[in-house]
């Protein structure tokens, strides 16, 4: 895309740190990945090094410091990208959650082809529970309708068609609560042991937002003890240094993830919900936009 802006990138594999600041030297604007957290002293040494815009090609800034990058002069931007992969990964893993996919596949895969002791449920006969419904959480509730499912809402600040409810009672009416809400301060652990307990014997839970979303440790112990049907999860609470790196031969000190990973009713994939072309394209071609637009607005103002 770089001949098509009229700009000349300056680009590494490697996640931006004190080690590669040399890289950003002369230049005013740096996109980065959410794969890596950008820790202050990352900030303050590329605050020194003249960067003054960062892009980060995600919607989420729980990687950066927001507040503290401004404290060196350095803006954050965000990007917006298609809402059409996180959506219909989402609905990819409630079916198969529903449909005890795990367990048919590693069953099948060892050719043991009998019939699973579980039947599985169809999503119109459930009623899902959507909390945040901006863009993605909205794209699936259009996926949901047309599967006839019953729809519930959540969102502090309602903005499209939906039957909102307070989080409280969506959480004791839905078989099926999908989370699609931001990560900040007041939505970490919004589902936490407390309100997992509110939820419906045998629900289930989706997350393709955030790990921190959901208290981990309450999460385990509501599927253990059957509270809960099943979880399907691309993104897991302390997932950094673990997803996106192959760690066939080395040790997970996650517990927790190990734990979930030995459940035959829970899915988990590697933060990987909205890793498509589209989606790709879009991060990139934003993340460009929004440093031509501070630099145009860094000239004019």
């Amino acid at each position: 895309m770089a001949p098509r802006f009229e700009i000349v990138p300056t680009i590494t594999a490697d996640p931006v740190s004190e080690d590669n600041i040399e890289l950003a030297f002369g230049n005013r604007c740096i996109s980065v990945g959410h794969k890596a957290r950008i820790s202050n002293p990352t900030l303050l040494a590329l605050g020194r090094a003249g960067v003054e815009y960062v892009s980060t090609r995600s919607i989420g800034f729980n990687h950066i410091d927001v507040d503290y990058a401004a404290s060196v002069g350095i803006t954050v931007g965000n990007v917006s990208y298609s809402p059409d992969s996180v959506a219909d990964y989402t609905l990819m893993l409630m079916l198969m959650a529903v449909r005890n996919a795990k367990s048919i596949i590693t069953r099948a895969d060892v050719h043991d082809y009998r019939l699973h002791d579980v039947h599985g449920k169809e999503l119109r006969d459930m009623t899902v529970g959507v909390v945040g419904t901006g863009r993605i959480g909205a794209a699936v509730m259009d996926r949901l309708r047309g599967f006839g499912s019953r729809i519930l809402a959540y969102d502090t600040r309602p903005g499209t068609a939906a039957d909102y409810v307070p989080l409280d009672e969506l959480l004791k009416l839905s078989d099926m609560v999908t989370l699609h809400t931001p990560l900040t301060a007041e939505t970490h652990h919004l589902l936490d042991r407390q309100r997992i307990e509110q939820m419906k014997q045998g629900a289930y839970v989706i997350n393709t937002g955030r790990g921190p979303l959901l208290d981990t440790e309450a999460l385990v112990s509501a599927l253990e003890n059957g509270g809960l049907g099943g979880a399907a999860l691309d993104v897991v609470e302390g997932e950094e240094g673990i997803f996106y790196a192959d760690r066939r031969n080395k040790p997970i000190e996650s517990k927790l993830l190990l734990r979930l990973q030995q459940m035959p009713n829970v899915l988990i994939s590697p933060h990987i919900a909205y890793y498509t072309d589209r989606a790709l394209s879009d991060m990139v071609e934003n993340s460009i936009i929004n440093c031509l637009k501070f630099e145009s607005g860094r000239r004019h103002g």
